[in-house]
């Protein structure tokens, strides 16, 4: 038997982190947990207005980061403060480096990035759909396997909406686009 429930639950969501600088290019970073990917290089996330907000209409580029179990505290502190009452990259004692091609900064503690840019902010309520695309991804070496960029050793969370808590995302369960071929062989 099957419950009802009122909310939708929309899983996984992952936490974004947006790293933008202000018209002093000093940097900020806030946590989005509402938004995916609706393409190869493209995704949208919906904010309500924010310091990052007026970032992201004044610059048109920011980065995109990946919280991780070793950050949650910071990344859920970055969610509840205003970075127009307070520097919230300095209070975290984040490290920051201007990303080598958006006007944005990388974020040393968040070892997945993506550099950014604004496709559309499309007013939406009292805030906006961010439309963004995916120019590059910079990947820590400690995540690499091979050359590649291995989830794995991120320790990635998500938010879980139906319980309102942080969750981290686990081991892999299969080979995509081929246990299923492998599946299908085997009920003849």
């Amino acid at each position: 038997m099957r419950k009802e429930f009122k909310n939708m639950i929309f899983t996984p969501l992952p936490v974004l982190m947006i790293g933008t600088y202000d018209e002093h290019n000093v940097p900020n970073v806030m946590n989005a947990a509402w938004g995916g990917q609706i393409d190869a290089n493209q995704f949208v996330i919906s904010l309500s207005k924010h310091k990052t907000t007026d970032n992201l209409l004044l610059k048109k580029e920011f980065t995109l980061s990946f919280a991780t179990a070793k950050t949650v505290n910071e990344a859920d502190y970055f969610g509840i403060r205003s970075g127009k009452k307070i520097d919230k990259v300095a209070f975290a004692g984040f490290h920051h480096e201007k990303a080598p091609d958006v006007d944005a900064p990388v974020f040393e503690e968040f070892p997945l990035c993506l550099e950014c840019r604004v496709l559309e902010m499309k007013p939406d309520g009292d805030g906006y759909l961010l439309y963004g695309e995916a120019i590059k991804t910079l990947a820590d070496e400690s995540i690499l396997t091979d050359g590649k960029a291995d989830l794995g050793k991120l320790g990635l969370i998500m938010f879980d909406s139906a319980m309102n808590v942080y969750r981290v995302i686990g081991e892999p369960c299969g080979k995509a686009f081929r246990i299923g071929l492998d599946w299908e062989k085997s009920r003849g």
